[in-house]
C-alpha cells in the first residue's frame, strides 16, 4: 500500500513565535513596571493576562503535537521548548506579582539591571525563532544562542551581587525574605531563556 506524503506541520512555528512574542512582551511590562514605579496593579494586571496567554499557546501546541503525525522536528524538543517558553513567562510573572503581594518599595538598581537582561535575553530568543523555521543556517542559530548564555550568565552575576548586597545592607528580616524571592523569579527567567537556547541549539545542530 502507497501512503501519501504527509507534510510537516507548520503551524507550530507561528506559535513558538507567537509564544516568543509574547515573552518579550512580558518582559517590557517588567522593566516598564520596575523602571517606573507607577501604576504597579496595573502593570501585574497586563503581565497576567500575557502569562494566561502563554498558557494557551503552551495549550495549543500541545494539542497540536498529540494530533500530528510529522513533526517539524523531535516531539521531545517540541515540548520542552514549548514548556521552556512558558516558564519564562511563569517567572516574569511570580517576579511581578510577588512586587504587588509584598508591597515592596520601589525597586533598586539590582532589580532594574534584572529586568534590563530579561528583556535582551528574551528578545535575542524572539530573533532566533524565524531561524529554524526554514532553511537553518547554524552559524547564525548558534551566535544568537551564544548570546543568550552569555546574558544568562550576567544575570547570575547580578543576583549575586543582589542578593550579597541585601542581605549586607538590611537590617529588615521580612524585606530580605521578600527581596529573595522576587531576584530568585527574575534570574529563573533567564535561566528559562538559556533552556531556550540550549533547545534550539540542538535543534539546529540534528537539522543544519
Amino acid at each position: 500500500m502507497k501512503f501519501p506524503f504527509i507534510p510537516r506541520e507548520e503551524k507550530f512555528f507561528d506559535l513558538f513565535q507567537a509564544s516568543a512574542q509574547n515573552v518579550v512582551e512580558a518582559a517590557h511590562r517588567l522593566k516598564e513596571m520596575v523602571d517606573s514605579w507607577e501604576h504597579v496593579e496595573g502593570s501585574v494586571d497586563e503581565i497576567t493576562e500575557l502569562e494566561h496567554k502563554g498558557d494557551i499557546i503552551t495549550h495549543d501546541i500541545m494539542a497540536r503535537l498529540n494530533r500530528t503525525f510529522v513533526t517539524p522536528f523531535d516531539r521531545e524538543d517540541i515540548v520542552q521548548l514549548a514548556h521552556s517558553l512558558d516558564d519564562i513567562i511563569d517567572f516574569i510573572h511570580a517576579a511581578a506579582d510577588s512586587m504587588l503581594l509584598y508591597k515592596v518599595s520601589r525597586p533598586g538598581p539590582r532589580a532594574k539591571e534584572l529586568a534590563g537582561i530579561i528583556v535582551q535575553a528574551a528578545e535575542e530568543v524572539e530573533k532566533v525563532m524565524p531561524q529554524i523555521r526554514k532553511h537553518i543556517v547554524l552559524s547564525q542559530v548558534l551566535k544568537r544562542c551564544v548570546e543568550i548564555n552569555r546574558l544568562e550568565n550576567v544575570a547570575d552575576r547580578v543576583y549575586r551581587s543582589a542578593m550579597a548586597e541585601l542581605f549586607a545592607d538590611s537590617s529588615d528580616i521580612a524585606d530580605v525574605i521578600k527581596w529573595r524571592e522576587i531576584y530568585a523569579h527574575m534570574e529563573s527567567a533567564t535561566d528559562r531563556c538559556e533552556d531556550v537556547a540550549d533547545v534550539l541549539e540542538g535543534v539546529a545542530i540534528k537539522h543544519a
